[in-house]
């Protein structure tokens, strides 16, 4: 009887794990304590992207990563169908010390960036199109 117990106790925090990065997975969100206006952008990550007229999409992304190709798919076509946004991809192995500094955990891991080079918006996983479009108009407006 102890085993069947112990044995739903793991199944229904698995569950409740998976639920709740389902959730938040690809979500974009507004980074915490980001003081825009007075918050400097790195300048590490400036030096190995060029950022666009309006926005940066930059994307960490590693060989064997499956959402990868579809973030890299979606970022491309915000890129194009918005006009001054770039989209760069970064393999995450080869800037590792930019990924440490960044807190890039997992990828795909999206960076919108502002003008200025400022990160306005992070997802961790693939991002929805329409979130993508969404972000950059915080980043834009």
């Amino acid at each position: 009887m102890e085993g069947a117990i112990v044995a739903a106790v793991v199944l229904a925090a698995a569950t409740v794990f998976g639920l709740v990065r389902k959730r938040r997975d690809g979500v974009l969100r507004e980074r915490r304590g980001n003081g825009m206006a007075g918050e400097p952008p790195d300048e590490q990550l400036l030096a190995v992207v060029e950022l666009g007229e309006r926005a940066t999409l930059v994307q960490f992304s590693s060989a064997f990563c499956a959402p990868c190709r579809t973030t890299r798919r979606v970022l491309g076509e915000v890129a194009a169908l918005v006009e001054g946004v770039s989209h760069v991809e970064l393999d995450a192995e080869a800037h590792l010390e930019l990924v440490r500094r960044l807190n890039v955990l997992r990828t795909p891991t999206t960076l919108v960036l502002d003008t200025a080079g400022r990160e306005v918006r992070r997802a961790a996983g693939a991002p929805r199109k329409a979130d993508v479009i969404a972000a950059l108009g915080a980043a834009i407006g």
